[in-house]
Protein backbone atom coordinates (compact mmCIF):
# COMPACT_ATOMS: atom_id res chain seq x y z
CA UNK A 1 0.00 0.00 0.00
CA UNK A 2 0.91 3.57 -0.04
CA UNK A 3 1.21 4.38 3.44
CA UNK A 4 4.41 1.30 3.30
CA UNK A 5 6.61 2.70 0.53
CA UNK A 6 9.88 4.05 0.97
CA UNK A 7 10.52 7.05 -0.06
CA UNK A 8 14.69 8.26 -1.29
CA UNK A 9 16.69 10.14 -3.72
CA UNK A 10 17.29 6.95 -5.77
CA UNK A 11 13.49 7.17 -7.73
CA UNK A 12 14.50 10.27 -9.21
CA UNK A 13 17.57 8.46 -11.42
CA UNK A 14 15.69 5.35 -12.51
CA UNK A 15 16.94 4.87 -15.93
CA UNK A 16 14.07 5.74 -18.45
CA UNK A 17 11.69 6.10 -15.58
CA UNK A 18 10.29 9.06 -14.08
CA UNK A 19 9.56 9.88 -10.80
CA UNK A 20 6.35 8.98 -11.37
CA UNK A 21 6.72 5.85 -13.09
CA UNK A 22 9.18 4.73 -10.35
CA UNK A 23 6.61 5.07 -7.70
CA UNK A 24 3.34 3.54 -10.02
CA UNK A 25 5.53 -0.01 -10.41
CA UNK A 26 5.81 0.22 -6.53
CA UNK A 27 1.95 1.40 -6.05
CA UNK A 28 0.41 0.13 -9.14
CA UNK A 29 -3.02 2.90 -9.23
CA UNK A 30 -4.38 -0.78 -10.71
CA UNK A 31 -4.98 -1.87 -7.39
CA UNK A 32 -6.99 1.34 -6.13
CA UNK A 33 -9.91 0.57 -8.54
CA UNK A 34 -13.49 0.73 -6.91
CA UNK A 35 -11.96 2.62 -4.03
CA UNK A 36 -11.71 6.25 -2.68
CA UNK A 37 -8.23 6.51 -4.07
CA UNK A 38 -9.25 5.24 -7.57
CA UNK A 39 -8.83 8.98 -9.11
CA UNK A 40 -4.81 9.80 -7.77
CA UNK A 41 -2.16 8.26 -9.04
CA UNK A 42 0.61 7.19 -7.17
CA UNK A 43 2.34 10.54 -6.22
CA UNK A 44 -1.17 11.85 -5.33
CA UNK A 45 -1.43 9.16 -2.99
CA UNK A 46 2.07 10.27 -1.29
CA UNK A 47 0.56 13.72 -0.36
CA UNK A 48 -2.22 12.23 1.13
CA UNK A 49 -0.33 10.06 3.17
CA UNK A 50 1.73 13.19 4.78
CA UNK A 51 -1.48 15.30 4.77
CA UNK A 52 0.37 17.63 2.24
CA UNK A 53 -2.55 20.03 1.18
CA UNK A 54 -1.27 21.64 -2.42
CA UNK A 55 -4.62 24.02 -3.23
CA UNK A 56 -7.81 24.55 -1.90
CA UNK A 57 -8.64 26.85 1.55
CA UNK A 58 -6.59 24.68 3.78
CA UNK A 59 -3.50 25.10 1.64
CA UNK A 60 0.03 23.99 3.30
CA UNK A 61 2.87 25.70 2.95
CA UNK A 62 6.04 24.63 0.84
CA UNK A 63 7.86 23.99 4.53
CA UNK A 64 5.00 21.07 4.87
CA UNK A 65 7.42 19.44 2.39
CA UNK A 66 9.68 19.03 4.45
CA UNK A 67 8.87 17.28 7.94
CA UNK A 68 10.48 14.29 7.23
CA UNK A 69 13.21 13.33 4.96
CA UNK A 70 10.59 11.52 3.06
CA UNK A 71 8.23 13.82 2.62
CA UNK A 72 11.05 16.21 1.33
CA UNK A 73 11.45 13.39 -1.69
CA UNK A 74 8.33 14.62 -2.91
CA UNK A 75 9.18 18.10 -3.60
CA UNK A 76 10.95 18.12 -7.04
CA UNK A 77 8.41 16.27 -8.48
CA UNK A 78 5.85 19.09 -7.23
CA UNK A 79 7.80 21.68 -8.86
CA UNK A 80 8.27 19.70 -12.15
CA UNK A 81 4.68 19.03 -12.05
CA UNK A 82 4.29 23.15 -11.50
CA UNK A 83 6.32 23.65 -14.15
CA UNK A 84 5.00 21.09 -16.30
CA UNK A 85 1.45 22.33 -16.37
CA UNK A 86 2.49 26.10 -17.18
CA UNK A 87 4.70 24.13 -20.45
CA UNK A 88 1.68 22.42 -21.30
CA UNK A 89 -1.00 24.75 -22.08
CA UNK A 90 0.57 26.74 -24.16
CA UNK A 91 0.76 26.60 -27.98
CA UNK A 92 3.10 23.39 -28.44
CA UNK A 93 0.45 21.07 -27.29
CA UNK A 94 -1.89 22.94 -29.93
CA UNK A 95 0.37 22.76 -32.85
CA UNK A 96 2.07 19.04 -32.67
CA UNK A 97 0.93 15.96 -34.14
CA UNK A 98 3.07 13.58 -32.59
CA UNK A 99 5.96 13.03 -29.94
CA UNK A 100 8.95 11.39 -30.69
CA UNK A 101 11.86 10.87 -27.64
CA UNK A 102 15.62 10.69 -29.36
CA UNK A 103 18.35 9.11 -27.43
CA UNK A 104 21.10 11.97 -29.06
CA UNK A 105 20.89 15.79 -29.82
CA UNK A 106 20.28 15.00 -33.39
CA UNK A 107 17.36 13.08 -35.18
CA UNK A 108 16.78 11.93 -38.37
CA UNK A 109 13.59 11.34 -39.14
CA UNK A 110 11.72 9.94 -42.83
CA UNK A 111 9.91 12.35 -45.41
CA UNK A 112 7.06 11.36 -47.64
CA UNK A 113 7.05 11.70 -51.34
CA UNK A 114 3.28 11.49 -52.37
CA UNK A 115 3.24 13.84 -55.38
CA UNK A 116 2.09 11.50 -57.77
CA UNK A 117 -2.07 11.78 -58.22
CA UNK A 118 -4.50 9.73 -56.62
CA UNK A 119 -6.70 8.63 -59.62
CA UNK A 120 -8.14 4.97 -60.67
CA UNK A 121 -5.95 2.39 -61.67
CA UNK A 122 -6.99 0.06 -65.02
CA UNK A 123 -6.80 -3.85 -64.43
CA UNK A 124 -3.60 -4.82 -64.18
CA UNK A 125 -1.75 -1.42 -64.46
CA UNK A 126 0.19 -0.14 -61.95
CA UNK A 127 -0.32 1.35 -58.97
CA UNK A 128 0.58 5.41 -58.39
CA UNK A 129 3.55 5.18 -55.62
CA UNK A 130 3.97 6.77 -52.23
CA UNK A 131 7.60 6.59 -50.98
CA UNK A 132 9.24 6.95 -47.88
CA UNK A 133 13.06 7.40 -47.34
CA UNK A 134 15.02 9.20 -44.79
CA UNK A 135 15.68 13.02 -44.28
CA UNK A 136 18.47 14.35 -46.01
CA UNK A 137 19.50 16.40 -42.97
CA UNK A 138 19.05 15.62 -39.44
CA UNK A 139 16.83 17.85 -37.10
CA UNK A 140 19.44 18.86 -34.34
CA UNK A 141 18.12 19.71 -30.79
CA UNK A 142 18.25 22.60 -28.49
CA UNK A 143 18.36 23.10 -24.86
CA UNK A 144 16.14 25.42 -23.26
CA UNK A 145 16.31 26.37 -19.94
CA UNK A 146 15.83 28.96 -16.83
CA UNK A 147 17.24 29.54 -13.45
CA UNK A 148 15.68 29.47 -10.85
CA UNK A 149 17.00 31.60 -7.54
CA UNK A 150 14.98 31.68 -4.24
CA UNK A 151 16.39 30.86 -0.67
CA UNK A 152 14.42 28.25 1.03
CA UNK A 153 14.21 31.01 3.77
CA UNK A 154 11.94 32.99 1.47
CA UNK A 155 9.45 30.83 0.39
CA UNK A 156 9.30 28.08 3.09
CA UNK A 157 6.05 30.31 4.20
CA UNK A 158 4.74 30.88 1.11
CA UNK A 159 1.26 28.76 -0.13
CA UNK A 160 1.74 26.07 -2.04
CA UNK A 161 -0.60 26.96 -4.37
CA UNK A 162 0.63 30.71 -4.72
CA UNK A 163 4.18 28.91 -5.39
CA UNK A 164 2.36 26.50 -7.61
CA UNK A 165 1.26 29.86 -10.08
CA UNK A 166 4.74 31.43 -9.80
CA UNK A 167 6.44 28.07 -11.10
CA UNK A 168 3.81 27.61 -13.85
CA UNK A 169 4.39 31.08 -14.72
CA UNK A 170 7.91 29.98 -15.57
CA UNK A 171 6.94 26.93 -17.97
CA UNK A 172 4.41 28.92 -19.50
CA UNK A 173 7.46 31.49 -20.67
CA UNK A 174 9.42 28.79 -21.51
CA UNK A 175 7.48 27.45 -23.65
CA UNK A 176 6.76 30.49 -25.83
CA UNK A 177 10.42 30.68 -26.06
CA UNK A 178 10.22 26.49 -27.24
CA UNK A 179 7.02 27.57 -29.38
CA UNK A 180 9.12 30.13 -31.75
CA UNK A 181 11.13 27.42 -32.54
CA UNK A 182 7.88 24.95 -33.47
CA UNK A 183 6.82 28.13 -35.34
CA UNK A 184 9.82 28.68 -37.54
CA UNK A 185 9.90 24.99 -38.66
CA UNK A 186 6.25 25.34 -39.60
CA UNK A 187 7.00 28.26 -41.85
CA UNK A 188 10.15 27.11 -43.25
CA UNK A 189 9.82 26.36 -46.95
CA UNK A 190 6.30 27.25 -47.09
CA UNK A 191 5.03 30.04 -50.36
CA UNK A 192 3.37 32.46 -48.36
CA UNK A 193 0.30 34.16 -50.21
CA UNK A 194 0.11 37.59 -49.07
CA UNK A 195 -2.37 40.85 -48.24
CA UNK A 196 -2.22 44.46 -48.51
CA UNK A 197 -4.84 44.45 -46.10
CA UNK A 198 -6.49 41.35 -43.71
CA UNK A 199 -10.02 40.63 -44.21
CA UNK A 200 -12.30 38.44 -43.47
CA UNK A 201 -12.06 37.23 -47.20
CA UNK A 202 -8.36 36.29 -47.20
CA UNK A 203 -8.96 34.06 -44.20
CA UNK A 204 -11.50 32.42 -45.98
CA UNK A 205 -9.50 31.94 -49.21
CA UNK A 206 -6.62 30.51 -46.43
CA UNK A 207 -9.37 28.40 -45.28
CA UNK A 208 -10.13 26.87 -49.16
CA UNK A 209 -6.32 26.44 -50.17
CA UNK A 210 -6.42 22.97 -47.67
CA UNK A 211 -7.08 20.50 -50.04
CA UNK A 212 -6.98 16.98 -48.45
CA UNK A 213 -6.42 18.38 -45.04
CA UNK A 214 -8.55 20.36 -42.89
CA UNK A 215 -7.12 23.99 -40.89
CA UNK A 216 -7.55 23.10 -37.88
CA UNK A 217 -5.91 25.57 -36.11
CA UNK A 218 -4.95 29.26 -37.08
CA UNK A 219 -1.59 30.91 -35.20
CA UNK A 220 -0.85 34.80 -35.28
CA UNK A 221 0.40 37.04 -32.73
CA UNK A 222 -1.83 39.40 -30.79
CA UNK A 223 -1.99 42.04 -32.42
CA UNK A 224 -3.23 40.24 -35.45
CA UNK A 225 -5.47 38.04 -33.14
CA UNK A 226 -7.51 41.10 -32.06
CA UNK A 227 -7.72 42.37 -36.05
CA UNK A 228 -9.38 39.16 -36.53
CA UNK A 229 -11.82 38.77 -33.41
CA UNK A 230 -13.10 42.51 -33.93
CA UNK A 231 -14.08 41.77 -37.89
CA UNK A 232 -17.86 42.14 -38.46
CA UNK A 233 -17.75 38.59 -39.75
CA UNK A 234 -17.41 37.44 -36.39
CA UNK A 235 -19.25 39.25 -33.86
CA UNK A 236 -22.31 36.91 -34.34
CA UNK A 237 -20.66 33.77 -35.36
CA UNK A 238 -17.22 33.51 -33.46
CA UNK A 239 -17.86 30.32 -30.71
CA UNK A 240 -16.13 30.56 -27.60
CA UNK A 241 -15.67 27.51 -25.27
CA UNK A 242 -13.02 26.92 -22.68
CA UNK A 243 -11.35 29.90 -23.43
CA UNK A 244 -10.68 28.91 -26.92
CA UNK A 245 -11.96 30.76 -29.66
CA UNK A 246 -13.98 29.10 -32.36
CA UNK A 247 -13.77 30.64 -36.15
CA UNK A 248 -16.99 29.88 -38.08
CA UNK A 249 -15.19 27.61 -40.23
CA UNK A 250 -14.03 25.77 -37.48
CA UNK A 251 -10.61 26.99 -36.91
CA UNK A 252 -9.24 27.76 -33.04
CA UNK A 253 -7.74 30.73 -33.40
CA UNK A 254 -4.66 30.75 -31.21
CA UNK A 255 -2.74 34.13 -30.41
CA UNK A 256 1.26 33.90 -29.19
CA UNK A 257 3.67 36.13 -29.09
CA UNK A 258 6.00 33.57 -30.62
CA UNK A 259 4.15 33.70 -34.31
CA UNK A 260 6.47 35.92 -36.50
CA UNK A 261 4.73 39.37 -36.78
CA UNK A 262 2.34 39.93 -39.50
CA UNK A 263 1.80 36.24 -40.46
CA UNK A 264 -0.89 33.87 -40.00
CA UNK A 265 0.07 30.45 -39.84
CA UNK A 266 -2.95 27.86 -40.98
CA UNK A 267 -2.03 24.31 -39.93
CA UNK A 268 -3.83 21.00 -39.79
CA UNK A 269 -2.89 19.85 -36.14
CA UNK A 270 -3.17 16.39 -36.80
CA UNK A 271 -0.73 15.84 -39.51
CA UNK A 272 1.78 19.11 -39.51
CA UNK A 273 4.29 19.07 -36.62
CA UNK A 274 6.84 16.60 -34.78
CA UNK A 275 7.88 17.35 -31.56
CA UNK A 276 11.42 15.71 -30.66
CA UNK A 277 12.56 16.04 -27.45
CA UNK A 278 15.71 14.02 -25.62
CA UNK A 279 14.31 14.67 -22.17
CA UNK A 280 11.52 15.67 -20.03
CA UNK A 281 12.16 18.55 -17.88
CA UNK A 282 15.03 18.22 -15.95
CA UNK A 283 16.12 19.42 -12.74
CA UNK A 284 18.09 19.40 -9.86
CA UNK A 285 16.24 17.08 -7.70
CA UNK A 286 19.21 16.74 -4.45
CA UNK A 287 19.46 20.48 -4.35
CA UNK A 288 15.26 20.67 -3.99
CA UNK A 289 15.39 17.93 -1.40
CA UNK A 290 18.39 19.34 0.49
CA UNK A 291 16.81 22.37 0.76
CA UNK A 292 19.28 23.90 -1.21
CA UNK A 293 17.50 26.30 -4.03
CA UNK A 294 19.62 29.24 -4.36
CA UNK A 295 20.03 28.09 -7.96
CA UNK A 296 18.19 25.68 -9.41
CA UNK A 297 17.74 24.96 -13.10
CA UNK A 298 15.44 23.89 -15.13
CA UNK A 299 15.30 22.93 -18.96
CA UNK A 300 14.23 21.15 -21.30
CA UNK A 301 16.01 19.83 -24.78
CA UNK A 302 14.02 19.63 -27.88
CA UNK A 303 13.29 20.59 -31.49
CA UNK A 304 10.95 20.03 -34.35
CA UNK A 305 10.14 18.85 -37.52
CA UNK A 306 7.35 19.35 -40.56
CA UNK A 307 5.54 16.04 -41.30
CA UNK A 308 3.50 16.98 -44.02
CA UNK A 309 4.08 19.92 -45.83
CA UNK A 310 0.98 20.41 -47.29
CA UNK A 311 -0.92 20.65 -43.87
CA UNK A 312 0.66 24.51 -43.42
CA UNK A 313 -0.33 27.32 -45.39
CA UNK A 314 0.89 30.65 -44.42
CA UNK A 315 -0.67 34.35 -45.06
CA UNK A 316 1.54 37.66 -44.79
CA UNK A 317 0.44 41.26 -44.17
CA UNK A 318 2.18 43.40 -46.19
CA UNK A 319 0.68 46.32 -45.09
Amino acid sequence: MYNDIKLEKGLYNLSGKSFTNALEELDPSSAYCGTPLEKLDAFERQLKRFNIRVSGQDCDCVEKFFTSTESAVLFPEFVTRCIRKGFDETVISSVCAAKTISNSGQYLGCVLDDSASYTSTAQAGTLPSATVRESDSATVLAKYGRLISASYEAVRQQRLDVFGVMLRSIGVRLANTVAASALTALVTGVTADTTSALTYADLAELYGSFDSFDMTTLITTPAVASTIVAMDQLTDNTAYADGKIVLPFGSELIKTSAAPENTIIGIDKNFALEFITSTDLVMETDKLIDRQLDQITVSITCGFRKITPDAVKVLTITD
